[in-house]
């Protein structure tokens, strides 16, 4: 691997990966460590915070709110200002590339009193807002923007809302947590049904932080008005970082991996389910439980993957794994159908779209779908040069291609990866070693 500018990469081709990777924090918990910590009262210490720009957005953006945070690195103290306690900022927020923060933060803001504007980079500002912008107004809400509300810049005036019972068109867990948040400054009970389970980091740490919450199939309701109390969260690492890992040495002949401290969520654990379908040698070790969450470490060494079916309720507990999954399929004997995946054409980029274009640049035979992807194995891969397109799945997807690759893959715009996987290139390089 070598490094031709800042923002892009030559990556050497084939090779074996061997060594131990601690998989760092979890992105959806440490966004969600900083906000409820924000909102209790007391301080909350986060360990294992996933220092990538878009969880040091989310900090950001509370200090504006007149919330006390301190530390560096992944260690940080948030001293919590109660469930009314948020301040009205002086200037615009700015959540940079994280629709985590700013449909989360939808939530909070919408029912605190103050104006508040909220905006982000060129990807956010073409991301859909709506899906979270009509249940909010549902319960009272005052947001507006471009095209009636559906895209940021958002405009939000707090005002008193009213509990609603909430039945979300996707399983979505940015949806289902923006109305969860919002129900918390609500008078009444506010509840969320999902057509399929999406991920409960929300509802579990809520829970932790004494919110009275209850769960009935795929409905999940809390009790407004109940203050949180601030708590110590050590962060699990994040499997969609691990994802990565998984598939890089089950395709790469002769590796040997231990992924250490990787989240166990149920709600997430969808990649381990497929790439065992699909042959993958995956043991995990030392299973323990970290404040409420799952966890244990991973042995992975390569296999001889087959084909297979991605669609139906696996696909919200692995969406943001498709990117890498599709690899694994394109080095796989045998075809995998890859369906009910709509949702990644409102990511980053548009996934579907961006999957299909830079894997075709390598020599994979990828057909795209409305709601999916269509994946012959078997490639006969060679070098080329390709685009992250602003995405860090798809950016990282590229970079682990090279495994394969008989010629280098140049990828343009890997900078990208700092969202959610600082020093990923580097690691990448030592387990090459």
């Amino acid at each position: 691997m070598s490094r031709a500018s800042i923002d892009r990469l030559s990556v050497s081709p084939g090779g074996a990966l061997r060594g131990t990777v601690r998989i760092p924090g979890d992105k959806s918990l440490s966004h969600r460590a900083v906000m409820l910590g924000a909102i209790a009262k007391g301080s909350s210490r986060i360990t294992n915070f996933l220092p990538g720009e878009d969880c040091l957005g989310t900090i950001r953006c509370f200090r504006a709110l007149g919330v006390p945070i301190e530390g560096e690195g992944s260690e940080w103290v948030v001293h919590g200002q109660g469930l009314r306690g948020l301040e009205e900022p002086s200037g615009i927020l700015d959540v940079g590339n994280s629709g985590t923060t700013m449909r989360l933060m939808l939530g909070l803001l919408a029912g605190t009193p103050g104006f508040s504007v909220v905006t982000g980079d060129a990807s956010i500002v073409r991301r859909p807002m709506l899906r979270v912008v009509t249940p909010l107004r549902l319960m009272g809400a005052s947001i507006d923007g471009r095209d009636q509300g559906a895209l940021a810049p958002l405009a939000v005036r707090g005002r008193p809302l009213t509990a609603i019972s909430y039945r979300s068109p996707v399983a979505s867990a940015q949806i289902k947590s923006a109305v969860l948040l919002a129900g918390l400054l609500a008078e009444g009970t506010t509840s969320v049904t999902e057509p399929a389970l999406s991920r409960d980091h929300t509802e579990l740490m809520l829970q932790a932080m004494g919110a009275r919450l209850r769960r009935d199939g795929l409905t999940v309701s809390v009790e407004g008005g109940h203050e949180l109390t601030g708590a110590d969260v050590e962060v699990p690492g994040d499997i969609s970082s691990a994802a990565f890992w998984l598939v890089a040495a089950s395709i790469a002949p002769g590796s040997d991996l231990l992924l250490e401290n990787v989240g166990m969520n149920p709600t997430r654990t969808g990649i381990l389910e497929v790439l065992a379908r699909m042959g993958a040698d995956i043991t995990p070790l030392n299973a323990r439980e970290i404040a409420g969450e799952r966890v244990a470490d991973l042995r992975v060494r390569a296999a001889e993957l087959s084909g297979t079916r991605i669609e139906g309720e696996v696909i919200p507990r692995l969406v943001d794994e498709i990117p890498i999954l599709a690899l694994a399929a394109a080095c796989a004997r045998g075809t995998t159908h890859i369906r009910d995946a709509q949702e990644l054409r409102v990511k980053e980029s548009d996934r579907l779209k961006a999957i299909a274009t830079e894997l075709t640049k390598l020599g994979a035979m990828v057909q795209e779908l409305p709601d999916g992807l269509l994946i012959e194995g078997a490639t006969r891969w060679h070098g080329a040069s390709c685009q992250s397109r602003g995405d860090h799945r798809i950016a990282m997807m590229l970079g682990l291609s090279a495994l394969v690759t008989p010629q280098p893959v140049e990828i343009e715009g890997v900078r990208c990866t700092e969202t959610s996987y600082p020093g990923f290139w580097d690691t990448f390089a030592g387990l090459r070693a």
